[in-house]
């Protein structure tokens, strides 16, 4: 049986104006993407790449790109895809592959 891909809904709260309408939005996005979303516990201390990797995520919707630092995305696009929902972006993880000599 096939099962559809994880994603993690992520919403930085000091961004959000409207966090429900957020989670609505990045829900929508997570099923027309055919990704099964999950959300981090909300007590979690964990930095966002660690719980990215708890989840087994292969990707994490936000609703905006102010909702990672700079640092943040980079930290996450090493384990996972980054999607936005406004403006609609794709951020592919990292691919690194050893260079032949």
């Amino acid at each position: 049986m096939w099962e559809r891909p994880i994603a993690l809904g992520w919403i930085d709260h000091d961004s959000s104006t409207a966090p429900d309408w957020d989670a609505a939005q990045v829900q929508r996005l997570a099923r027309q993407l055919g990704y099964r979303l999950v959300w981090p516990n909300p007590c979690s201390l964990l930095p966002l790449r660690d719980l990215v990797r708890d989840a087994n995520a292969d990707a994490v919707i936000l609703p905006a790109p102010d909702h990672l630092s700079p640092l943040q995305l980079d930290s996450v696009m090493h384990v996972a895809d980054v999607e936005t929902v406004v403006p609609r972006l794709s951020f592919a993880r990292w691919r690194f592959s050893e260079v032949e000599r």
